[in-house]
């Protein structure tokens, strides 16, 4: 099998970009060193941040990204991959500056969900203030025909505080109080699953920690950057 060589544009943080790195491995089936994918890591921690880039349209966080995705185009990746939701606001942009294909997060968890939970039509959505500002989740699961609620101004601010807590690499025992607070009270006003739309998350809460069925973008991502790796070439398009 003629294997994709993939490009993972990280940093963001750095602790996400090594959690997805380990679920793409655990995700690969092998037997032996051999068996696993050529993986190329741009771990760029010095991306301004996303959701200050979104809310005040800073360009400089889309040129350090594009800088840093074309490293990979160079290196010698055949796709690439960004283990960071709030980045994807910038993915059209970045598409069309970059010759290889960039897999959309989004895309291929609306894709996952409707597959496994077809009968969903409420989701819950953890994120950054960014990546729900710029409707990111609801424009792709309004193709699809699933209401995306996402936590009222106040309890935003708390997940933001939560997850620069992680980021910060201090406070991860009051992040996920925080975060399973969050959730749950999104649970109780209907939503029938969950989806950890920030990569920081996974980080300190998983699936266990609520009744509903939690869709961890992460490890989504690691799936889908797996499937797309070990297709055949020329015959495999990314989502669209």
């Amino acid at each position: 099998m003629l294997e994709k060589v993939v490009g993972v544009l990280g940093g963001m943080g750095p602790e996400a970009t090594v959690d997805f790195f380990a679920k793409v491995v655990a995700s690969t089936p092998a037997q032996k060193d051999q068996d696993h994918l050529r993986i190329i890591i741009d771990n760029n921690p010095k991306i301004p941040e996303r959701t200050e880039a979104i809310l005040t349209t800073n360009k400089s966080c889309f040129l350090i990204l594009l800088e840093t995705a074309k490293n990979l185009e160079k290196a010698g990746a055949d796709f690439i991959v960004i283990p960071c939701n709030t980045a994807h606001y910038l993915y059209e942009e970045l598409v069309r500056e970059i010759s290889v294909p960039i897999l959309h997060i989004m895309r291929e968890v609306a894709h996952t969900v409707v597959a496994s939970l077809p009968e969903c039509k409420r989701l819950g959505l953890l994120a950054t203030e960014g990546t729900v500002a710029s409707n990111l989740y609801q424009k792709e699961f309004q193709k699809v025909r699933v209401e995306v609620i996402v936590p009222a101004p106040q309890r935003q601010s708390e997940m933001m505080d939560a997850i620069l807590k992680i980021k910060a690499g201090h406070a991860k025992d009051s992040a996920r109080k925080q975060i399973i607070e969050v959730g749950n009270l999104l649970i109780k006003r209907g939503a029938q699953a969950l989806v950890l739309g920030c990569t920081d998350i996974p980080l300190v809460v998983n699936a266990g920690d609520f009744p509903v069925p939690v869709f961890d973008s992460t490890q989504i991502l690691a799936e889908a950057t797996v499937r797309f790796a070990r297709s055949a070439t020329g015959k495999h398009k990314a989502r669209r």
